[in-house]
């Protein structure tokens, strides 16, 4: 960022300056840069079901496409209603104009009553709506005209971004998936996630203290009338899926 703004302000390269950077790279050790507050997924479900769609219906709406689409405050603000597909169990929604030039499709699918609330807030769009951005202005249960501004709508994703990476990094998700789903370029930036994630912490604990590890194994058990077994134990295991399939 310094050698960004002395060359476009002040026309100085400090490439050409070896002491000042190595003056910078010095005084930038153990620097960590702050991170914004998250939402864990319990606190945006809690919210999502409890809160009053009367005063918060925009915001939950915004909360909700922020979440599943990592989505940065000028791409809501500029969000129209033309790039957003309903499909009956799901929302395709497209972003063009992105801050890394990355244009990038998501799905909102039918989790919990996240669509219910989409479309809800989407019937109370007056008729005479000369423009086709998404987010209007909502109170008392009602839209205006007015488009919301990036101001009002700085308060919602200011933490919807870090929320959906981190809540990918704690599902085990890989790096090139955070990358690819919130449209960065920086491997560090994903890193970040991946490294503070509470999940992937627990899961590095269990292997240093316990012994376990996060290795896939497939058990196929055969089992009919005359061989029912009483009880299957497992031991030292987490994130552990049961497929059951029932032939009749």
């Amino acid at each position: 960022m310094v050698k960004s703004c002395l060359i476009i302000y002040d026309n100085i390269d400090i490439s050409k300056f070896p002491k000042l950077i190595a003056f910078l790279k010095r005084t930038g050790d153990g620097y960590q840069a702050k991170k914004s507050k998250i939402l864990t997924k319990s606190e945006i479900d809690r919210f999502l079901s409890s809160a009053d769609d009367k005063e918060f219906l925009m915001i939950k709406v915004g909360l909700i496409l922020g979440i599943a689409g990592a989505c940065r405050t000028d791409e809501l603000v500029n969000l129209t209603v033309d790039k957003i597909e309903d499909v009956d169990y799901s929302l395709i929604v497209k972003i063009l104009n992105t801050k890394t030039k990355i244009p990038r499709i998501f799905v909102v699918t039918d989790v919990g009553n996240m669509l219910e609330l989409f479309r809800k807030y989407l019937s109370l769009r007056p008729p005479d709506v000369k423009h086709k951005r998404l987010f209007l202005y909502y109170k008392a249960g009602k839209c205006s005209s007015q488009p919301v501004g990036k101001n009002t709508m700085e308060k919602i994703p200011s933490v919807v971004a870090s929320s959906s990476a981190t809540l990918l990094a704690d599902a085990g998700v890989d790096i090139t998936t955070i990358k690819r789903h919130a449209g960065w370029k920086s491997t560090r930036v994903a890193e970040g996630y991946v490294e503070n994630s509470i999940e992937n912490k627990t899961k590095i604990a269990n292997q240093v203290l316990v012994g376990t590890t996060t290795s896939a194994i497939t058990k196929t058990l055969n089992v009919s009338e005359s061989n029912i077994p009483s009880n299957i134990n497992f031991e030292n295991c987490i994130n552990v899926t049961f497929n059951l399939n029932v032939n009749k």
